[in-house]
């Protein structure tokens, strides 16, 4: 048997002419349409199948298979898979966007009464403070307003989540997709 080339074609800068996972973008839908269970199942099979092969996606994958899995009642299982991509960018050393994702996950738990859950978060963000050095890193002034949805895989995009290459050009956290502002 041949193994197809290009089925999970994430690009390091962006996916150029390569094809998006299909399973992504009806992870996306999923969410979209409410359907948590099959869009928690779509995002851990991605995030597993990243954590190889490209481990810069693995953790935004992780984060939303823990959003769709608290939002399907799967507390335990979501707040695991938070604990896991949050590790992962700890790891990669992504700390300011650890940071800012983490704390947004532990708005959501609060909002839903999870405080239990939250603090769990808090605490792994509390473990994995910065240094001064990464603090004090330059972001490139964000002139450009985004479209509120990945062209290429659906994604949710939020100019304070995503990855600015140039004033106006963004990273799709999901699929590596560059993404113009306007």
């Amino acid at each position: 048997m041949f193994r197809r080339r290009g089925v999970f074609s994430f690009g390091r800068r962006g996916n150029l002419g390569r094809r998006v996972p299909p399973m992504l973008r009806a992870a996306h839908e999923f969410m979209d349409s409410g359907r948590y269970a099959e869009a928690a199942a779509a995002f851990q099979q991605l995030a597993r199948t990243a954590e190889d092969r490209f481990p810069e996606r693995a953790p935004m994958l992780y984060l939303q298979a823990g959003r769709a899995a608290i939002l399907d009642g799967q507390t335990q299982v979501g707040v695991a898979h938070l604990r896991r991509g949050l590790t992962l960018l700890a790891s990669q050393g992504r700390f300011r966007r650890m940071q800012r994702l983490g704390r947004r996950a532990v708005d959501e738990l609060n909002s839903r009464g999870l405080t239990h859950e939250a603090d769990e978060i808090s605490s792994l963000l509390q473990g994995n403070v910065p240094s001064q050095e990464e603090t004090e890193a330059v972001t490139p002034s964000r002139k450009a307003s985004l479209p509120t949805h990945c062209p290429s895989c659906g994604a949710a995009l939020r100019p304070d989540e995503v990855e600015w290459i140039t004033e106006d050009t963004a990273v799709c956290g999901y699929c590596g997709s560059p993404v113009r502002g306007e």
